[in-house]
């Protein structure tokens, strides 16, 4: 059976998304996620959850319907992220919980372990988020190290310079306020038997590893940040020594002039 955690904008209102979805049955709404149960046509269970960080993972669902659910909930997804990031699994039930070569073994057909491996899976697939735009910005600004070793100076006009540390800054930003997903949810603090699971998903994922990377990569971004502004400021200061040293020769001409004009 299939088992996919999707990502498609930065937040998703649950309230409005909870309301649309109380036509379908039994719908639940709790803390951070609006968890829908289904049937299908041979009354077998399939679980969805949307998280609020804009985030949702199907299980059992077939693939035309997770378009057409995806599709449905659209109005009420906020700040698009253009391509879908997806996670792929499969899932089946066993002896115990597991996971190997992207299958999951559900030891019990409880919608609390499925939240409990889908909290990991979503943090996942936001985390791949995070990490595309970040790569995206490094290597859109990999030449200004370059330009700085090769010439001693930023090749960009003092609007474009604005503009990359503005985007910089954005990015970061972005990336810093959002970064209190990828903690351990509150969810298990309510539930201490099931951070087992999670933390099973989460060491599978390698999600503490890519975490550590990214803030390395964060770590970058602020110093490319700083580079830029340093450059701002010295072409600023420069421009400044220059209107100074003008104001001075333009002040020396004119005495200069006064001085012949009195000896004439």
């Amino acid at each position: 059976m299939r088992c996919i955690a999707y990502c498609t904008c930065a937040n998703y209102e649950l309230t409005q998304l909870f309301q649309f979805f109380q036509a379908s049955g039994a719908v639940q709404i709790s803390r951070e996620i609006v968890h829908l149960p289904l049937k299908d046509e041979k009354g077998a269970k399939r679980d969805i959850f949307f998280f609020a960080f804009g985030t949702a993972v199907f299980w059992g669902c077939q693939q035309d319907e997770e378009k057409k659910i995806l599709s449905a909930i659209k109005p009420f997804a906020k700040e698009s992220i253009g391509k879908v990031e997806l996670d792929e699994f499969s899932f089946v039930y066993g002896n115990k919980m597991q996971i190997k070569e992207d299958e999951i073994m559900l030891h019990k057909k409880d919608f609390l372990v499925k939240l409990a491996i889908s909290y990991a899976l979503v943090q996942s697939v936001k985390l791949t988020v995070f990490e595309n735009a970040i790569d995206k910005t490094i290597e859109t600004s990999k030449q200004i190290p370059k330009n700085l070793a090769d010439r001693g100076r930023i090749s960009l006009s003092r609007l474009q310079t604005s503009r990359k540390i503005g985007q910089l800054y954005l990015e970061r930003n972005y990336i810093n306020l959002h970064s209190e997903i990828l903690d351990t949810p509150e969810f298990f603090w309510d539930h201490a038997e099931l951070e087992l699971f999670y933390r099973k998903t989460i060491h599978y994922l390698d999600v503490t590893k890519r975490v550590e990377l990214l803030n390395r990569r964060l770590t970058l971004l602020h110093e490319l940040f700083e580079i830029l502004g340093n450059e701002l400021n010295h072409r600023h200061s420069s421009r400044l020594e220059w209107t100074i040293i003008i104001l001075i020769l333009i002040e020396i001409a004119l005495a200069i002039s006064r001085d012949l004009l009195h000896l004439l």
